[in-house]
């Protein structure tokens, strides 16, 4: 057996695929989101805390859709649908951003981006499980989630070059074309044919229905989503200290690269010591890094921050859904993780309100004193979970 072979064992063509969904997906969106925060400050003149409610609001949205898509996709028995409606969505908004020139339409056509993340996300993350063997469940999530990574970095890295080149509203137009090749792609994802069901069940049974181990999960990662602060302010932080919208926008290529590096060995690894202790590592590295911000004052300081964070991002993303699968009953992975995904995601909205409200009406420093808190609170708390 060729080291290929041996790599995807267990891993079916429906991951590489929805892997290439993400990396165009992704592509497109890291064009347009990371200039967000520096095109609301530098041309709109907004603060930190319009910063924190336009990512707060938009990532509130799609968790609130996400628990929904789930459910339906558990209870209809079919996933693509929605990963396609929801794909098509995020494509056709991006360009909107173009034509914004007050912070409250960037506002509502993020919210609007963010409704096809809600519809797409807990079904296609089903697809991804049912795609693969159990036993390399978190390398699957990991090899899709790094070519989502990878579509981040060149994102990225196109915003770079082409932001001095076209300035932020043609760049924001031109985020379009990698995000329609993403939706063609979905084209190709073969579902996985099940009898149907003629059991019934309700939204209730259903909640019911998850592990008591599962509910307390989403608890703690719910407390600790309340103090992830998210990239946002790391680049608020860096244009904080003098820095230029063209070296954030380099700093963030560094997180992206250092989130990629690592996504498919936090995969690999959960596999083979278990979803806790990766998560509780990474747990630990964000308050790490969280008392790194409050301290940072020079560009090799910021540059290992962002490394860190990429780095801890790795550790909890694909593992987190992987160890909500794990705990959750077969007929219901759908709603298990739009349950995940939409407790996680509501606490965006208030955790980037508190933040931005740290940032102006306190200190940056108070922003992430909080992060570090929250993150002590949710360590504390998973180390009382039984496997």
């Amino acid at each position: 057996m060729s080291i290929k072979d041996s790599f995807m064992k267990g891993i079916t063509l429906n991951v590489i695929i929805l892997g290439f969904v993400s990396l165009f997906t992704d592509l497109s969106s890291q064009m347009v989101f990371p200039l967000i925060p520096l095109f609301l400050a530098n041309v709109l003149g907004a603060g930190g805390v319009v910063v924190g409610l336009v990512e707060g609001a938009a990532e509130t949205t799609a968790s609130l859709l996400k628990v929904f898509s789930g459910y339906w996709s558990d209870k209809i028995e079919k996933r693509k649908p929605f990963v396609l409606i929801g794909y098509g969505i995020s494509s056709l908004t991006k360009p909107l951003f173009a034509f914004s020139y007050i912070w409250q339409s960037v506002l509502g056509i993020r919210i609007a981006e963010r409704v096809g993340k809600g519809i797409r996300t807990a079904p296609r993350d089903v697809i991804v499980a049912q795609s693969c063997d159990a036993d390399v469940r978190g390398k699957a999530y990991g090899i899709h989630r790094f070519m989502d990574g990878i579509g981040s970095i060149f994102g990225a890295v196109l915003a770079f070059l082409l932001l001095p080149l076209f300035g932020f509203r043609k760049v924001f137009l031109l985020a379009f074309i990698p995000s329609i090749i993403a939706v063609l792609f979905i084209l190709f994802v073969k579902e996985e044919k099940r009898k149907r069901s003629t059991k019934s069940k309700s939204l209730k049974v259903s909640f019911k229905s998850l592990t008591p181990q599962l509910k307390y999960f989403i608890c703690v990662a719910t407390i600790f989503a309340l103090g992830n602060f998210g990239y946002a302010f790391l680049l608020l932080r860096a244009i904080n200290l003098g820095l230029d919208s063209q070296t954030a926008i380099l700093l963030y290529i560094i997180y992206y690269i250092s989130y990629s590096i690592f996504i498919i060995p936090a995969g690999m690894f959960s596999d083979k010591i278990g979803r806790k202790r990766v998560i509780l590592v990474g747990y630990g590295l964000f308050g790490l890094t969280s008392l790194g911000l409050i301290f940072v004052s020079n560009l090799s300081q910021i540059i290992s921050l962002f490394i860190s964070y990429g780095i801890f991002y790795a550790m909890i993303d694909g593992v987190q859904r992987a160890f909500v699968v794990d705990l959750s009953p077969s007929s219901l992975k759908g709603t298990a993780l739009g349950t995940f995904h939409t407790s996680t995601g509501l606490a965006a909205l208030p955790g980037g309100l508190i933040a931005g409200l740290l940032w102006d009406k306190i200190s940056p420093e108070t922003t992430f004193i909080f992060g570090f808190v929250l993150s002590i609170t949710a360590i504390t708390l998973f180390l009382n979970l039984k496997e």
